[in-house]
């Protein structure tokens, strides 16, 4: 009798446990790259960013969170290799959940806004490396992951400081900056509802029956843009002019209108972030489940069950409640003190590139593709406007990451291997 039909109950059973807890740790750590510009902006409050996150992460991760997760399930290790011994994978998947999960844990609690994908690749390199040997892992595609990884952060950077330059010269240095405020938002709303919906049908609603072409997501998210830009309009139409002490330009007005534009940045942010960094928590478990499911054949593209997105939101959910508080505040005000402008600068910027990413599959760190905008936003004010000390913990936090979900998933390996190997 195989070891995977032997125990096959007890690696589902830790598999969803510890496919929880990496939601959870997503939720605590990675939510903050959808709500932290919106709350650091004081366009939202902390709770209704809990609440809008709550909605629109589920719905994220239920929704669109089906595309099958292969990058992190089939394309870091190569399944060939563990066809013979396809428990390995079982123990390399449980593992790098858990080490994932727990470097997330210590991060969140210390409120270093780390990378979830970065733990969770550098898990699966690290028991593929040294449980299967150097040759299983695709060092090529590892590479063009990491160089994703700093292209992402660059390419945010640079569209958020021309978004914040456009905002400055179209709005704040206008004659009447309130009247080219109320002129000119509604074209970035139309802009938000266009490229958030492009995010969600390039990523593949295949899991609710919906498979777009290029050409009609790109219509629909047309349509979809107007149709936001529709409500924007309507909303900001409420925003009264109104001249408060000391604030000569009547720059307080304008900040309200665009805290209107940061309500629709935060749901979308928050459903584009939910359907695409739930396969970090999800990818290890399906491909456990699939294993297990198939008595040992392993099948990298066997679809995900719905059953386990739903788990994935829940983790992703109650991470965010319990534990979220901590890296929002880092990422909404540690960096560079933010205005509604300035953090739809760069919550836009960063869906952007989200999107350009997800046309060639590469898993990109959110994480960094916020931090790299929202430093492109404080740049586009001036090096004075960066706290470096707190942007040096940043980067010491995405150095440490790599090796310590790498060096705790070896460790589960073994574990795992010697308690049912």
């Amino acid at each position: 009798m195989s070891i995977i039909a032997q125990h096959g109950e007890i690696f589902i059973i830790l598999a969803c446990l510890f496919g929880f807890f990496m939601a959870w740790g997503v939720g605590a750590n990675d939510v903050a790259n959808a709500m932290g510009t919106s709350v650091g902006s004081k366009a939202i409050t902390i709770r209704q960013a809990i609440v809008i996150a709550v909605i629109f992460e589920f719905l994220g991760a239920w929704l669109a969170g089906g595309e099958v997760t292969a990058t992190i399930r089939g394309g870091i290790v190569d399944p060939e290799l563990l066809q013979a011994n396809p428990e390995l994978l079982v123990y390399g998947m449980l593992s790098a959940l858990l080490a994932a999960a727990l470097w997330l844990l210590i991060a969140s609690a210390k409120g270093w806004p780390v990378s979830t994908t970065h733990s969770i690749v550098g898990a699966i390199v690290g028991f593929g490396a040294v449980g299967l040997g150097m040759e299983a892992v695709a060092w090529n595609r590892v590479g063009t992951i990491a160089s994703s990884w700093v292209v992402s952060p660059l390419l945010a950077g640079a569209i958020s400081f021309l978004l914040f330059k456009s905002v400055q010269h179209l709005i704040f240095e206008a004659k009447d900056p309130f009247a080219a405020a109320k002129r000119t938002v509604p074209f970035y709303i139309f802009l938000v509802g266009f490229i958030v919906s492009m995010v969600t049908l390039t990523k593949g609603l295949t899991h609710v029956g919906l498979d777009f072409t290029f050409g009609q997501s790109f219509m629909l998210s047309v349509l979809l843009g107007i149709g936001i830009m529709g409500i924007g309009i309507v909303m900001e139409n409420r925003v009264k002019h109104e001249r408060r002490i000391g604030d000569q330009f009547g720059y307080g007005s304008v900040e309200r209108v665009f805290g209107v534009l940061m309500i629709f940045t935060a749901c979308a942010m928050a459903f584009a972030h939910g359907s695409n960094d739930v396969a970090n928590a999800v990818g290890p478990l399906a491909a456990v489940i699939s294993v297990v499911r198939s008595d040992g054949v392993i099948d990298t593209a066997a679809l995900v069950p719905w059953w386990v997105l739903v788990l994935g939101g829940g983790g992703i959910v109650a991470g965010l409640v319990t534990y979220g508080h901590k890296v929002i505040a880092t990422v909404g005000t540690g960096i560079t003190e933010l205005t509604p402008s300035r953090g739809f600068a760069a919550t836009l910027a960063a869906a952007t590139t989200v999107v350009l990413a997800s046309g060639t599959g590469l898993p990109i760190s959110t994480t960094h593709t916020l931090v790299g905008a929202v430093l492109g936003v404080g740049l586009a004010r001036g090096m004075a406007a960066l706290n470096l000390r707190v942007i040096g913990t940043i980067v010491m936090s995405w150095l440490i990451t790599l090796p310590a979900g790498a060096g705790l998933a070896i460790m589960f390996f073994f574990m795992f291997k010697g308690i049912f190997g």
